[in-house]
């Protein structure tokens, strides 16, 4: 039997719940009873009733090698609660892994997982592990979702320690932006744990379980956006500390001592980033403990993402190298290569020192060598520098005639290009409706492996103006600068981006474009465009205004369309 993957989707997991804002009964859209997450206490005999109905609705007998659709084989089961299953199979179509759940269709909560799944399918982000079909046929209901072999649970990973802090920011940039997008689509998770997020061997964190896992264990919310916050703060917390931040143990994690509440991160570990620790506090539900140092909690996703984009940037760590250990001499060097044994057990005569060879040159021809290879380099060393005093006085007095400074044409010479310092950088959204505004900084870091991207449009490669009139970041270059050119660096090449440089006023998103100054504009094909301006202007605040973008496929960040991203921007006066 194949190793159990960590990409199952381990909806058995019931650690942890309390601390999750508690739970009570609710019907959920179908008339269908369901736990409810609302404020630290479980309705019990309610919840009891729900899951003795689910039970009552066994599914049919499954077993290992069993087909559905006569397409899915089934291989492992890894969970069985509630009268549903979870199982490892295989898509004997496309010959890949897959995670297959399985309801009976009278089950209770068969119509809510299907409508959970089908939403979280059409959302397509591929930041969560995506539903690939979710169907019901002969009595039964199925979900088939992604398997991730090269991943690895966030339970697993902080089984062997706490995150550096770079991990830990990554961490809760990514789940909180993912969120923050399920949540503008309508879609809530509720069941956000260390077991709900991998790691995958990139680096990336994917989400499973979207709406689909609260749905199978019939879990509702009156306010899902402040729960899936709390839960993010938790796996930051647990991230920072190696603690789960409530008094129960959990997901394999020890819980704060009793009675004490929560503690800030910092104060429960040494060498905690406290910023990092001040985030973890905003995003918990603190009954109104925040310290007044701190700023205030972040209820939703969206807010906790904005938070993570205004902190100062965490770099990775710098990759360490081991010192090499000292040399050894071997025993063939030090004169033990094949010592004769003693005769009648006694210990056989000792090594001879080698004795130390005298320095080198020490004789009278050596000496003389050594004074003669001396005057020698004394020599050369004052006819170079004569040599060099010659030319360099030679091109002084060069420049002091008249009409040295002009070419042969009677031209002046171009004085020497020089790179102007980006000192910050922000997303232009004069609309109100950004991109990625915390990926600005990514655009100038010298790192060509990091960028801005824009989403993926319908019509192209010109935006349509009465939807959008394009995208653009805001450079400021901390001064007045001369500028003669932008390079600008793209990720899409093809037919064709756009690209037109102004002179801004500050870095405001919403300055209006008719206030600005033009500088100049280009047109490529390719994934870099170089834009001259016919005349050097000065400006502190530059835009560049992308509108017109090539078509490209989709990727593992955006869906196909019309699309640009800027990975490398510099300018020069």
């Amino acid at each position: 039997m194949a190793e159990r993957s960590t990409a199952a989707v381990d909806v058995a997991d019931t650690s942890g719940e309390e601390p999750l804002t508690a739970q009570a009964g609710q019907a959920t859209d179908d008339g269908a009873e369901a736990e409810k997450v609302s404020g630290g206490k479980k309705d019990t005999a309610r919840t009891d009733a729900t899951r003795a109905t689910a039970a009552e609705s066994q599914p049919p007998e499954l077993h290992s090698g069993h087909k559905l659709a006569r397409r899915y084989r089934l291989e492992e089961c890894v969970t069985r609660l509630d009268g549903f299953s979870s199982w490892r199979a295989v898509d004997e179509k496309l010959r890949r892994a897959v995670g297959v759940h399985i309801l009976p269709a009278d089950h209770p909560r068969a119509r809510p997982v299907l409508s959970a799944a089908r939403s979280s399918a059409l959302l397509g982000d591929p930041r969560f592990v995506q539903v690939l079909d979710a169907v019901e046929e002969n009595d039964v209901v199925y979900v088939v979702h992604e398997w991730l072999p090269d991943a690895t649970e966030l339970t697993t990973v902080l089984a062997g320690g706490p995150l550096e802090p770079h991990d830990a920011y990554q961490l809760v940039n990514q789940v909180s932006q993912a969120m923050a997008a399920a949540h503008r689509e309508g879609l809530a998770h509720l069941r956000i744990t260390p077991g709900s997020v991998l790691r995958t061997e990139s680096g990336q964190y994917r989400i499973r379980g979207l709406a689909v896992m609260a749905a199978l264990r019939g879990i509702t919310c009156d306010h899902p956006q402040r729960t899936d916050t709390e839960a993010i703060g938790a796996l930051l917390y647990a991230a920072l500390t190696q603690r789960w931040p409530y008094e129960n143990d959990a997901h394999g994690l020890t819980g704060l001592p009793k009675g004490v509440g929560l503690i800030a991160p910092d104060q429960v570990r040494a060498g905690v980033h406290r910023g990092l620790s001040e985030l973890a506090m905003r995003a918990l539900v603190n009954d109104g403990a925040t310290a007044s140092r701190q700023e205030q909690p972040c209820t939703t996703p969206e807010e906790l993402a904005k938070a993570v984009a205004a902190m100062p940037r965490i770099r990775p760590p710098e990759t360490s190298f081991s010192t090499p250990p000292p040399y050894q001499r071997t025993g063939y060097q030090q004169g033990t290569y094949r010592q004769q044994p003693a005769h009648n057990g006694q210990p056989g005569l000792p090594t001879q020192a080698i004795p130390t060879p005298p320095p080198p040159l020490q004789s009278r021809t050596g000496k003389a060598l050594k004074w003669s290879v001396s005057a020698l380099l004394i020599a050369a060393l004052g006819l170079g520098s004569w040599q060099l005093a010659d030319t360099l006085l030679k091109m002084e007095g060069d420049q002091d005639e008249p009409g040295s400074s002009q070419t042969t044409g009677g031209k002046a010479k171009n004085p020497v290009a020089k790179t102007i310092k980006i000192e910050k950088a922000a997303e232009y959204y004069p609309d109100g409706n950004p991109q990625h505004p915390d990926q600005a900084q990514d655009t100038y870091d010298r790192d060509p492996g990091t960028y801005w991207r824009s989403r993926s449009f319908l019509q192209g490669p010109d935006l349509n103006p009465s939807f959008k009139q394009g995208v653009g970041l805001i450079y400021d270059l901390g001064s007045k600068e001369r500028i003669s050119s932008a390079s600008v660096g793209l990720h899409y090449s093809g037919p064709h981006t756009t690209v037109t440089l102004y002179a801004a006023n500050s870095l405001s998103p919403s300055e209006p474009l008719s206030s600005m100054q033009e500088l100049g504009t280009a047109k490529t094909s390719g994934t870099s465009v170089e834009i001259k301006l016919k005349k050097p202007a000065k400006a502190q605040y530059v835009l560049v205004w992308i509108t017109a973008m090539p078509y490209s496929p989709k990727d593992e960040f955006s869906d196909p369309g019309y699309k640009q991203a800027v990975t490398e921007v510099s300018f020069t006066g």
